[in-house]
């Protein structure tokens, strides 16, 4: 059976990489049609507020994007990206961004802004980063100042003339090998054959490369992570395929060691299991952030992100033919279930407000062919950019820049570009007569959506412990393992312990007026700091903090309390004894509790809003529970 499945699977993972449309439709005159021809205003480097993204300034920042694909491997010299036997050939490895053959840098900026666009996902490959060999001169042609240049040096321009005319741009890490995505084709993992570190590394050398250009805002880390032909990859099961911790190692890197400003986008796991009826399959994109998700060294950085195209579907790997799945396609919902559906794998992140997972999500490919005719998937497309209008979602539409070409005699091209330029350089698409996707894409692009100040708010963070440290706090590592052999969790500057797991080792850290001021902090191991008298969980162990001090991390020894970890304050706080909040035996937590579920299927504890931890208390009497048990939560000074 296995000498079949494999064959099979490799065939239908090449099949879902290719979009599902004929490449024959006539391109459009073209016609004036600008959506948004003045650029937007706004000031870098971005952040994140909530489910918002927000400028310098704390103004709404929606990201109105295109996908400008090509330096992670579309051009092949041929005039046609969308030639698979040319692209599995490798015959595309001069990976630059499309269209510099036909237009010049210039006009196609100002497409980009007449579709609307304020940012630019520019994708790119590791390997571009290391050719050394000049582009073709026929792969710039229509630019010829980019003559004699690496693919490198040609992303370098297209950063700078998008940056220069006011877009952001945000990196896309889209492919290891300069080819064609997104099948069986070794471009599955960020890891594919490399190291996590080595991909980390590359990430690290990139960020540092813009960091002098504010306007490039954001570390798409990698694209479509996916089944390869053996493995799944998964989310914090803390081995080699772990996405989630992946992840997150290589956004610690890139803010500490490459560019602190950088937003960093991490898309859901696009794919797992074999895509044939009988076999385990899925598309879990978003869905493991509900109990798991990202904090990060640096607060208000991460955004997450999603594709969805109509061939595809919630368990539909877009794959047809031979052993083609019997679950439906996102086209083939209605319009109520394919907003539940996109809701479930994507848009709760940011519609549940509040949650240890909240933040701006990105929805950051989708798209469809011009010459798409069929009912069905025309209707998806509506009903897609209608919801992600409803939403005031941010957008990145796949793909922007295509061509119009003539082969054998028959028109064609890439249909699905919402800008194609043929060899004369004449532009089709959304902005010109006779593409059906004109009104849905206007109706998309054209609604600013909320604008203005978004007001700061308290946010949620989730520590985990399960397979190593958590350390969020840049003060904290600076000063070293303040606990050998333990595992140390330790909440962002500027935030304070919230809450903890009687079992599972997870953390909740809350955002407030309390701040740490200047000073070491302090590792508590014992019960020297518990008052006479002040016995707050008799019969069990106290770690308590310093009268000035507040309770930021924790670490274990197994599941055993090894010690807690306590910043000094920058205000004096109350000599109150406090309350003490129980929760080794059931949950414990505020009646409006802020985080969410941010400990899934364990007992958990959680001061109110209005209070800080000062202590954990745990016994190691039951061998089987010595968790933590109890926290001490005092009340925060009035401001």
């Amino acid at each position: 059976m296995q000498s079949l499945v494999r064959p099979l699977l490799a065939l239908l993972l090449a099949a879902a990489a290719l979009p599902a449309s004929a490449l024959t439709a006539q391109a459009a005159p073209p016609a004036a049609g600008p959506l948004s021809p003045a650029a937007e205003e706004w000031t870098p480097p971005l952040s994140t507020r909530g489910r918002w993204i927000v400028d310098a300034h704390g103004s709404r920042f929606r990201l109105r994007s295109g996908n400008w694909d090509g330096a992670q491997g579309s051009w092949n010299g041929s005039g046609d990206r969308t030639d698979p036997a040319a692209h599995h050939a490798g015959q595309n490895s001069h990976g630059i961004p499309l269209g510099l053959d036909r237009a010049p840098m210039p006009n196609l900026l100002a497409d980009f802004r007449a579709l609307g666009l304020n940012s630019i996902r520019l994708p790119f490959s590791n390997e571009m980063l290391r050719t050394s060999a000049p582009v073709p001169d026929a792969a710039v042609a229509a630019n010829p100042a980019l003559r004699g240049k690496t693919p490198l040096q040609v992303f370098d321009a297209a950063v700078a003339a998008l940056t220069d005319a006011g877009f952001a741009v945000i990196l896309n890490n889209h492919t290891v090998t300069t080819r064609w995505c997104c099948g069986l084709d070794g471009n599955e993992r960020w890891n594919s054959g490399r190291t996590t570190a080595q991909w980390a590394d590359d990430w690290v050398s990139m960020a540092r490369r813009y960091r002098g250009n504010p306007r490039v805002v954001g570390a798409d880390l990698y694209n479509e992570v996916r089944r390869d032909t053996f493995d799944d990859p998964n989310w914090g099961l803390g081995d080699n395929h772990d996405w989630h911790a992946a992840a997150q190692e290589a956004a610690d890197r890139i803010l500490t060691e490459g560019n602190p400003d950088l937003l960093i986008v991490i898309e859901g796991i696009n794919w797992t299991g074999i895509p044939v009826d009988g076999f385990p399959h899925g598309r879990p994109t978003l869905t493991p952030a509900r109990t798991l998700s990202h904090t990060l060294v640096r607060s208000g950085k991460l955004v997450y992100s999603a594709h969805f195209y109509g061939y595809t579907g919630p368990r539909h790997s877009g794959a047809t033919g031979l052993g083609e799945t019997s679950d439906p396609r996102y086209q083939d919902l209605g319009r109520d279930e394919l907003a539940q559906a996109v809701h479930d794998q994507a848009l709760f992140v940011a519609a549940e407000s509040g949650a240890h997972f909240t933040a701006p999500v990105w929805i950051s490919e989708f798209g469809i062919g011009a010459d798409e005719a069929a009912a069905r998937p025309q209707s998806w497309f509506r009903n897609l950019t209608g919801l992600l209008t409803a939403a005031d979602a941010d957008f990145a539409y796949w793909p922007l820049v295509g061509w119009s070409t003539t082969a054998h005699g028959t028109p064609g091209g890439d249909t699905w570009a919402v800008l194609r330029y043929d060899s004369a350089g004449r532009r089709s698409g959304v902005l010109d007569a006779g593409d059906w996707r004109t009104q849905p894409w206007t109706g998309l692009a054209a609604t600013p959506g909320r604008t203005g100040p978004v007001a700061p708010a308290p946010s949620w963070h989730q520590l985990t412990t399960d397979h190593r440290d958590h350390s969020a706090s840049l003060l904290t590592r600076a000063a070293g393992d303040w606990d050998s052999g333990a595992r140390k969790a330790a909440c962002p500057d500027g935030s304070r312990l919230a809450g903890l797991a009687h079992t599972g080792g997870r953390g909740l850290c809350s955002t407030s007026d309390l701040r740490a001021a200047a000073g070491a902090h302090t590792v508590v191991r014992d019960e020297e700091h518990v008052p006479p008298g002040g016995d707050w969980a008799t019969g069990y162990t106290k770690l308590q903090c310093p009268p000035d001090r507040f309770l930021i991390g924790y670490s274990l020894r197994g599941s055993r309390v090894s010690a807690a970890l306590c910043a000094p304050a920058g205000t004096a706080l109350p000599a109150a004894p406090g309350r003490t909040v129980w929760f080794d035996r059931g949950d414990a937590r505020p009646a409006v509790a802020g985080g969410g579920e941010w400990a899934h299927g364990h007992h958990k504890g959680q001061c109110g809003p209005a209070e800080y931890a000062a202590g954990i208390a745990f016994t190691t009497r039951f061998a089987a529970s010595p968790g933590p048990a109890a926290l001490l939560c005092r009340p925060v000074p009035a401001a």
